[in-house]
């Protein structure tokens, strides 16, 4: 029989954390001043050199704005079946549009990766994320509202109940176009804002 320490896994999240902390452009120097640790912690931490304190590790998710649960769900026994309750969405803000998580992306969805989100629009406001492009195709519904989707060089006027896919690698920006608040529904892979 072998033992049981054996057959643990060891903690790998360094690598996890060196990968959003890159994508959101900070520096070593920036998340260890945040965190309140030496730079080189945070270095020996992303190359899985040590292991930190859980209280080093909350101060670095906290900066980094990104959940332990995303950090260590390889560690935990495998559910077919993902459930994000209505009081536990992440959300992120972009100037004045919000984007409420309700699909979770998973490292073990691989190609298949995808990401959900209702987006809240003010009036005359719109996104900016997209005005750039990034690689992948998106889907929206629009649950209220009238929108914009500016597409390359073409306008397309979205009402409410109408849906849109596309290729994300061209520009493209959703802009609120009525006096009421614009809320959508938008899939995106592969996943783009809650990585």
């Amino acid at each position: 029989m072998q033992d049981n320490a054996q057959n643990k896994k060891p903690f790998r999240f360094g690598e996890k954390l060196r990968q959003v902390r890159e994508r959101k452009g900070l520096t070593l120097k920036v998340v260890a001043q945040q965190a309140g640790v030496s730079e080189s912690l945070v270095s020996q931490i992303e190359r899985n050199k040590v292991s930190p304190a859980i209280d080093t590790l909350l101060a670095l998710a906290d900066v980094l704005d990104i959940s332990l649960e995303y950090l260590f769900e390889e560690y935990r026994p495998s559910r077919p079946v993902r459930v994000i309750t209505a009081g536990n969405r992440r959300k992120i803000a972009e100037a004045d549009v919000t984007y409420e998580e309700i699909t979770q992306p998973a490292e073990s969805d691989g190609h298949h990766a995808l990401e959900s989100y209702i987006i809240t629009i003010p009036p005359k406001s719109q996104t900016h994320r997209g005005s750039y492009g990034h690689p992948g195709r998106e889907f929206g519904y629009i649950m209220e509202g009238t929108a914009t989707l500016q597409y390359e060089t073409a306008s397309y006027t979205l009402n409410e109940g109408d849906s849109v896919s596309f290729a994300a690698s061209s520009p493209h920006v959703l802009t609120n176009t009525s006096d009421k608040t614009l809320r959508a529904l938008w899939v995106v892979t592969p996943p783009q804002r809650f990585i």
